[in-house]
């Protein structure tokens, strides 16, 4: 296998169908060889049962409910080289495989690739906040990685790594619950290689936690989490909260 997706899932069983298909669809398209490996991640729903309704999807059963426990035993499972991570509430655009495939092909250094999410459901006017924030986030990115040389960026469910340079900086840490998940990957893949984020590597994904949270106390917890992970090594929040199509407050 040439590339591996890994998708953890929590009672998804509301976007994991949707998801699937698009993956499926565009691995068909690609031609590329895939692994797609489900994470069912203590789900109480019929996450697992829409997902092992998908051929050439395999299920994986981790007990241990956490994101970073769920991405550890996917990466386990997996085989490829090349490990995409993504969510469940997550659909892959057109061409995404197809940069993926020739980013790494065109720079064989690369051990880490990550690009911006679009968030589909979103309205007009929280979708150009949320650019707004990348266009800062970007110039930060370029900051830590070219100038002050402390890491990189990468956006959890959106990004790509090498599995031997990812067992070269030790793995996942399950210390992690959440937040500080995705830079701390960025932080310690990148003592490793370069580790490229991009805008021409988009994701489509469900704003359910924006719209839940608020689009500004949803960044400024990923900003401060992103800053702490960087420089002092563990994020500052250590508690979260599962957003799910139905929940009510």
């Amino acid at each position: 296998m040439q590339l591996a997706f890994v998708i953890p899932a929590f009672n998804e069983e509301g976007l994991i169908g949707r998801c699937l298909e698009s993956v499926t669809k565009r691995v068909k398209q690609s031609g590329v060889k895939c692994e797609i490996i489900v994470v069912n991640n203590a789900s109480t729903d019929r996450t697992k049962e829409i997902a092992e309704g998908f051929e050439g999807v395999t299920v994986v059963d981790e007990f241990d409910k956490g994101l970073v426990y769920a991405r550890r035993a996917g990466f386990n499972a997996s085989t490829a080289e090349l490990v995409a991570n993504i969510d469940a509430d997550t659909e892959l655009p057109d061409g995404w495989i197809e940069t993926v495939m020739s980013t790494f092909e065109k720079r064989p250094e690369l051990v880490g690739l990550s690009g911006p999410y679009i968030y589909y459901d979103l309205s007009l006017w929280n979708q150009i906040l949320v650019r707004f924030f990348y266009y800062i986030s970007f110039v930060v990115y370029l900051l830590n990685r070219f100038v002050l040389k402390v890491g990189s960026m990468i956006q959890g469910g959106n990004f790509v790594i090498r599995r031997s340079a990812w067992n070269k900086a030790g793995g996942y840490d399950t210390s992690i619950s959440f937040y500080g998940e995705d830079t701390d990957i960025a932080v310690r893949l990148s003592k490793v290689g370069p580790v490229k984020w991009t805008f021409n590597l988009p994701m489509r994904t469900s704003g359910r936690r924006l719209t839940e949270e608020g689009v500004f106390q949803t960044a400024g917890v990923y900003v401060l989490n992103f800053f702490w992970v960087t420089f002092r090594g563990k994020p500052a929040t250590k508690t979260y909260t599962d957003v799910r199509p139905g929940d009510k407050k």
